[in-house]
């Protein structure tokens, strides 16, 4: 299986941290020498190890925050 490479380019923010210290972050990843994305996966401290997350395009992530937008908190 190919090496997997990622860089961080930006931490955009900290969504939660959970009971073992990982935490859910958005930032913006460049994978594989890629343009970078939005990226929320759960990372531990040294963000040498990351869980699943979903990757967004620019264009994913505006129409994720005009639906956001408009949904109605409770």
């Amino acid at each position: 299986m190919a090496e997997l490479k990622f860089e961080i380019v930006e931490n955009l923010g900290v969504l939660s941290t959970n009971a073992k210290g990982w935490t859910k972050e958005l930032n913006l990843v460049s994978w594989n020498e890629r343009a970078p994305k939005y990226d929320i996966r759960d990372w531990n401290e040294d963000h040498s190890r990351m869980s699943k997350g979903v990757t967004l395009t620019k264009e994913e992530a505006e129409v994720l925050k005009h639906i956001l937008a408009d949904e109605e908190f409770n």
